[in-house]
């Protein structure tokens, strides 16, 4: 778990709120420097002027300063950005909770501030396509598993098969899920195209991902790779 200088102003992402005492909150924030514990005093008393701006499924401006223990002090939090699209979808609600315990579980190892900005971009597009229909939802999971696993340090082999031998275009593939890696086969599922669109969702933005051409086409593939990078690190 991160600790923080004395008086640090961040943004950050509430991944956990937990009751403390007759009127405090202990929660677990999600910033670019990382996973940092702190303690809210007096926010879940009416007049509160922070609890507004600890809400979930939002990024607030946050200010900190560090106390004696282990917990640093939450002494402002300024509402940014609430997506509140996602609280009159339970579906919606599951995802980000699976995607916020996720993204926790690494942080509490690795300080990168990618995790953060996974989270966000996650969140964002729940909240901008939520009233949307189509495959929208099993393409982010896809992109989330993947850049998830990325930003761990985990390898996600799309440039070389089981045997070590460069990928080709002419060659179709099946995914091993034992060894994580591509496996050269005359009737396998995965082309060219999906390798491309694969390689693309580890360098790019969700919402380039979305203007891609044809996705939906590739998804079922793609989902299933995500699926057994999801199953890895269970």
């Amino acid at each position: 778990m991160k600790k923080v200088a004395p008086d640090r102003r961040t943004r950050a992402i509430v991944l956990r709120r937990t009751n403390y005492g007759e009127a405090d909150r202990i929660l677990q924030l999600l910033t670019p420097e990382g996973k940092i514990a702190v303690m809210a005093r007096g926010v879940r008393r009416e007049r509160s002027k922070m609890a507004g701006g600890i809400e979930l499924f939002s990024v607030s401006d946050v200010t900190l300063h560090r106390g004696r223990g282990d917990l640093a002090i939450l002494t402002s939090a300024k509402l940014v950005e609430h997506f509140d699209a996602l609280v009159a979808d339970i579906d919606l609600i599951e995802r980000a909770g699976v995607m916020m315990k996720e993204v926790g579980r690494y942080a509490e190892q690795i300080d990168s501030p990618e995790f953060f900005d996974l989270l966000r971009q996650a969140l964002w597009a729940m909240q901008a396509h939520a009233t949307e229909e189509g495959r929208w939802r099993e393409l982010l999971r896809a992109w989330w598993s993947l850049n998830l696993a990325r930003a761990g340090g985990e390898d996600i082999n799309l440039r070389f098969d089981v045997n070590g031998t460069r990928l080709r275009e002419e060659m179709r593939y099946a995914w091993d899920s034992d060894l994580m890696a591509l496996r050269g086969e005359d009737s396998g599922g995965i082309s060219v195209e999906h390798i491309k669109l694969m390689r693309l969702m580890l360098v790019s933005p969700f919402e380039l991902i979305l203007k891609v051409r044809g996705w939906g086409e590739l998804l079922d593939e793609v989902t299933y790779v995500a699926k057994c990078v999801e199953r890895a690190r269970i």
